[in-house]
């Protein structure tokens, strides 16, 4: 971030999306660095935004929510299903989106937001 916000230009639309997960909506004891981590990039979100607005850069954290990306075997899977109102896991492709629209001019005005996109899932 350091790095992008010194060759940054200081035209608006430069973009910084983090990306959390769902520690601040559940206990997670046996991942505490994990969560230590993610929980450091979902505080800094709001003051890495005010610090960077003046030089044109939105910047944002995504929660993704619970993504199918192959670490968990297939009793995992169904048994979470359950949590989910859609039937399924979240997919690359449902961040991918959220991010695209985060890099677009249509999402200039937001910036120093953690967006839980977790499909409704329950916890």
């Amino acid at each position: 971030m350091r790095a992008f916000a010194a060759q940054h230009d200081w035209r608006e639309g430069g973009r910084i999306v983090l990306f959390s997960s769902g520690q601040h909506l559940g206990p997670m004891p046996a991942k505490l660095p994990y969560v230590a981590s993610k929980g450091a990039l979902h505080q800094l979100t709001s003051s890495l935004a005010d610090h960077l607005s003046g030089r044109g850069i939105t910047v944002n954290c995504v929660d993704p929510g619970p993504t199918d990306t192959g670490y968990l075997d297939d009793e995992a899977i169904a048994a979470a299903l359950e949590r989910f109102p859609a039937g399924r896991w979240g997919s690359a492709e449902d961040a991918a989106r959220l991010v695209g629209w985060l890099l677009c001019d249509d999402a200039r005005w937001i910036t120093g937001q953690v967006i839980n996109s977790e499909g409704g899932f329950r916890r």
